[in-house]
């Protein structure tokens, strides 16, 4: 069931009913089998993958702290991990990628293909499993209940695009007599009105217009297909962002408090600073199990460039089974180099560095720096959003050159909807603008907790003018959430 379902809408009050006014040790067992059953609904034969693999990592938990500074027993678990999370999710892009190397050597490609259904979220609890085991490994005590187990990696707030949560924050909040309190309700609520609307209101109607640019790059001009890309751009934030608001209001009403996984990431000054507001969850997780692992910044300059590299690189194809992941995880990697060396670079030249502490110069370094970064951040999502490679690079090769004319050759059914650009382009600018005005107060008002501090009846009125907006200018169909591919 979706967050934007009807279905949900009813399952969720039940559940947080049934949770306090059962006993306390019947809670965690009921929210365990309430897990499971929505993480089934969507195909009931996944919890043929997330039982056993849950079992698994578990007992691998309890073997290793037996001897907890051991790296076989640690690298031994998490090798079976992403062996899974392989043969679920890459074995097919392995497949193809392989058979695409036979022409060169004269042969036919085969074409294998494994039939083979990616269970939703299982990107995400593998990286929970991984974490588990490598905090056992750091010393941390594991979980004796496998009850308290199964649900810190089955909860449904966040079972299937996370925030991706750490064991001793989230298992601490599980063991605690928590009582019901209104608070919970006054946060919760909100939360997921908030997070509905993002995705129902502006997510879901960007759709249309990112769908429409992005599948043909070649009949539109640079100025057009900029805004396509800031289209997706707002599209993927309010989407994403969105189904976070929803999966942190409903674990609030049972009293857990997930991570914020967003701060407000457009206002970033640079790519380092994007990644720290993007995605947190990921990127924090990536820097720890990763990066650190890889050697971090401690192998000096070129290593610690290597170790961003790879990081980014993974990380990409950690998003997805296909080559545009990957562009887009090198894009970016590339990109965190680019802004670390050209820092230590700007720190050399006198000249330069003056400009930018004093007061005025600082400030236009500053706006510059924004500018930069957010098309820089643009670019990169349209390798995200197109899987066809060489579509993607006409696309941003288009941008960049601005060029003004569409391709003549096209179809003449899309000559047809090409001639409808003259009034579609400024509706996509309209919007654009208006989300790039409104960006800043919603994301404001939940990512940096402004919105619980306004009044009572402030906050009633606007979850009420939102759900009426919600019911009159929702899209027939909501389609899932993006992050729900991953």
């Amino acid at each position: 069931m979706l967050f934007t379902s009807l279905q949900y809408l009813v399952f969720l009050p039940i559940i947080v009913a049934l949770f306090w006014v059962l006993p306390r040790a019947w809670r965690l067992p009921m929210l365990l089998v309430a897990s499971y059953y929505f993480y089934a609904s969507f195909i009931w034969q996944f919890l043929a993958l997330i039982v056993p693999l849950t079992l698994f990592n578990w007992l691998w938990g309890k073997y290793l702290v037996k001897d907890h500074t051991n790296k076989k027993i640690l690298g031994a678990g998490i090798v079976i991990n992403l062996v899974v999370l392989a043969i679920f999710k890459y074995a097919n892009f392995f497949a193809d990628s392989v058979g695409a190397l036979f022409p060169f050597f004269g042969a036919q490609n085969p074409h294998w293909s494994f039939n083979i259904i990616l269970p939703l979220g299982i990107s995400f609890f593998t990286f929970e499993f991984i974490h588990y085991l490598f905090e056992i490994y750091r010393g941390k005590k594991p979980i004796d209940s496998f009850v308290l187990f199964a649900l810190f990696a089955a909860f449904f707030p966040t079972q299937i695009a996370g925030p991706i949560k750490r064991f001793p924050d989230f298992v601490a909040q599980m063991q605690a007599d928590n009582k019901v309190k209104l608070s919970y309700f006054d946060e919760g609520v909100p939360l997921i009105i908030i997070g509905l609307a993002k995705k129902l209101l502006l997510a879901d109607n960007l759709s249309v217009f990112v769908q429409m640019g992005m599948e043909h790059p070649e009949l539109y001009s640079g100025p057009e297909l900029w805004l396509f890309a800031y289209a997706f751009a707002f599209q993927i934030y309010f989407d994403f962002s969105g189904y976070t608001d929803v999966g942190r209001g409903s674990a609030l009403l049972f009293g857990y408090h997930i991570p914020i996984n967003f701060n407000m990431p457009y206002i970033a000054a640079n790519m380092a600073d994007f990644w720290h507001r993007w995605h947190v969850s990921l990127s924090t997780w990536l820097r720890d199990y990763l990066f650190i692992p890889l050697g971090g910044s401690r192998g000096g300059r070129w290593l610690t460039n290597r170790n961003l590299f790879l990081t980014m690189a993974l990380g990409g194809l950690w998003h997805g089974a296909s080559w545009n992941f990957v562009v887009w995880g090198v894009f970016h990697g590339l990109a965190l180099i680019v802004h670390r060396e050209f820092a230590a670079w700007r720190a050399t030249i006198p000249g330069v560095k003056s400009f930018i502490e004093s007061k005025i110069g600082g400030q236009i370094w500053h706006y510059l720096s924004l500018f930069l970064t957010f098309h820089a951040v643009c670019i990169g999502w349209v390798f995200f959003r197109i899987q066809d490679i060489n579509a993607a690079f006409l696309m941003v090769k288009r941008m960049l050159i601005m060029r003004p004319f569409y391709s003549m050759g096209a179809p003449e059914h899309f000559l047809v909807m090409r001639q409808e650009m003259p009034v579609i382009v400024p509706i996509v600018m309209i919007m654009v603008l208006g989300l790039l005005l409104t960006n800043l107060p919603v994301s404001w008002l939940n990512e940096k907790r402004f919105f619980q501090r306004t009044p009572a009846i402030v906050q009633a009125v606007f979850c009420t003018l939102l759900i009426v907006a919600m019911v009159t200018f929702q899209p027939d169909n909501s389609a899932p959430f993006i992050y729900f591919q991953f």
